[in-house]
């Protein structure tokens, strides 16, 4: 179980992220949501250990900064929107790279028998096994990212956060991207906590839901309860239920 205590955390001119705190169990998943510059990007790194924070982050009970990196690495993995990249491995040498928590000498360490077989299996779950030995400077923007959700996976973490996980993936990924994420979870008994702009995907994803405004909470708890015409019409200054029914409206045309 993750445990978020009144976190408060920016980037040296104030706080952009102010006292959050929230919870997470196994087998659940938690979308953190809200206009851009409300702070659920500075949320996530801050939870990951990336930015210096005010509050306190449990792991099971444990305080997660008393770990050692690699420690940390088994417990807590990030997947960001990807930019860019810097350098020419190929598919299965960058996914590798997420085991270094595992092996003995880290990630210049040999591969063992398990390492390569965790690495095989993520790569066949993001369909990318055919595409093992291309260089990633050769990807697409979507096949790019499911890359780096393998390399993600193969850390084997108990929660892994989400920034905005779908940019570049065409919707066919977005949703299989999901789906998988919801299958992992549940069988794994693991937790997701996902910063996801678009409202409908994230209605899919998470059970709870966290919902912030100028770098505080909002509103916090059981999705159904959280997600609601009024909350939404507040946090983002529009009517976002009532286009939503417009768009159905006219799916329903397109439909027939």
């Amino acid at each position: 179980m993750l445990e978020i205590r009144h976190i408060s955390a920016g980037y040296g001119e104030g706080d952009v992220v102010k006292g959050v705190s929230f919870t997470v169990r196994p087998n659940e998943a938690l979308c953190i949501m809200g206009p851009n510059g409300c702070g659920k990007t500075t949320l996530l790194k801050a939870v990951a250990g990336l930015l210096p924070y005010r509050g306190e982050v449990f792991m099971n009970g444990k305080p997660l900064n008393e770990l050692g990196s690699k420690a940390i690495a088994k417990k807590v993995a990030l997947l960001s929107q990807i930019s860019g990249v810097y350098f020419s491995y190929t598919v299965e040498e960058t996914v590798m790279m997420g085991r270094y928590a595992h092996m003995k000498d880290g990630v210049w360490g040999r591969p063992s028998k398990e390492d390569k077989e965790t690495v095989e299996r993520c790569l066949t779950a993001v369909n990318l096994i055919d595409e093992r030995d291309k260089e990633i400077s050769h990807l697409s923007g979507g096949q790019l990212q499911r890359v780096f959700l393998a390399r993600t996976l193969v850390q084997e973490p108990e929660v892994i956060l989400l920034d905005e996980p779908t940019n570049h993936l065409d919707l066919k990924y977005q949703l299989e991207l999901v789906d998988y994420l919801q299958v992992w979870r549940r069988q794994e008994g693991k937790s997701v906590i996902g910063v996801l702009h678009d409202i409908n995907l994230a209605m899919r994803l998470c059970d709870r839901a966290l919902i912030m405004l100028d770098g505080q909470a909002y509103a916090y708890g059981d999705a159904a309860s959280v997600i609601t015409a009024e909350t939404l019409k507040h946090v983002y200054q529009t009517d976002v239920a009532d286009y939503m029914l417009k768009s159905l409206k006219r799916w329903e045309t397109i439909n027939g």
